[in-house]
């Protein structure tokens, strides 16, 4: 009876997981479906890299080049935050920090986690915004410098959750023997368990870039919604999903502005698939 409770268990997760796959593979199809008929009007390489974003002109002009371009800055500029502190967080919490804090620091990130994005994109309407503009002397604060910040609150609970967890299955026998041979425990953390914890580090930061490269409404509220080229990150900016999100309900189904949106989805879907599947082998990677 064991057995058979057991067999039973096995062939419900193994559905379960066979059911995500298949839902994936749907989820693809229909936008490749939806989305592959904009190339019967414009060329793959005019909709990827025109620099003019008119789906409602006529003609329209189609090109989502200023979109990629707005979320890649605003992506990197929330790297280039949250990174370096999400990291510096996770090692507190595992190296340094005393049991009690720690216990308090990481409710704290899960409750970070917890915020909805549309809260955090009021907060950056009414705080963050003005201090931008105030600050650099800007015309307006709806830039991607704003959404960048925002994002990067946004995306440390993932980098400090999964890099902490990295950090904390490195065998204390590492630790142990490099103190024992006469390192400092700076030294210790720095030239033995960063680089045992390598691979799940940078597997918690490709996920961290890609909750951001997926996120709507923060971005969608506090970057400007400006679909030109970018080429400062103190000016508005669009991203591919605010796009799809400020503009499918005005879209007419069936024209040219509905299958635009959904090849901006499957360029969405095929980023996004890109961070996870590196992250993935990142963290399944053995030295």
């Amino acid at each position: 009876m064991r057995k058979f409770k057991e067999f039973i268990i096995e062939k419900l997760i193994l559905i379960c997981g066979l059911a995500c796959i298949f839902f994936v593979v749907l989820i693809f199809l229909f936008l490749l479906k939806e989305g592959l008929a904009v190339f019967k009007i414009e060329t793959p390489i005019k909709f990827l890299f025109g620099s003019k974003w008119y789906p409602i002109s006529e003609p329209p002009q189609l090109g989502i080049l200023p979109l990629i371009l707005g979320s890649l800055l605003v992506t990197f500029g929330a790297a280039v935050i949250s990174v370096p502190i999400g990291v510096a967080c996770a090692i507190y919490i595992a190296e340094v920090a005393p049991t009690k804090l720690k216990e308090i620091l990481k409710a704290g990130i899960e409750l970070l986690a917890a915020i909805p994005s549309v809260v955090l994109g009021f907060i950056g309407m009414v705080t963050l915004v003005p201090w931008v503009k105030n600050i650099f002397h800007l015309p307006t604060g709806l830039t991607a410098l704003s959404g960048s910040i925002m994002l990067a609150f946004m995306a440390m609970p993932t980098i400090v959750s999964i890099a902490e967890d990295a950090l904390y299955s490195v065998p204390k026998s590492y630790k142990e023997g490099a103190l024992a041979l006469g390192a400092t425990r700076w030294q210790a953390i720095w030239r033995v368990i960063l680089p045992a914890a390598s691979s799940g580090i940078l597997a918690a930061v490709m996920l961290g870039i890609g909750r951001v490269i997926g996120e709507t409404m923060a971005v969608m509220m506090i970057t400007g919604n400006a679909a030109v080229l970018p080429h400062s990150i103190l000016q508005p900016v669009r991203t591919l999903t605010a796009t799809i999100a400020a503009e499918m309900g005005e879209a007419v189904v069936g024209s040219e502005h509905y299958f635009a949106l959904f090849a901006i989805g499957i360029v969405l879907f095929v980023i996004s698939f890109a961070i996870n599947v590196t992250a993935d082998i990142f963290l399944h990677k053995r030295k």
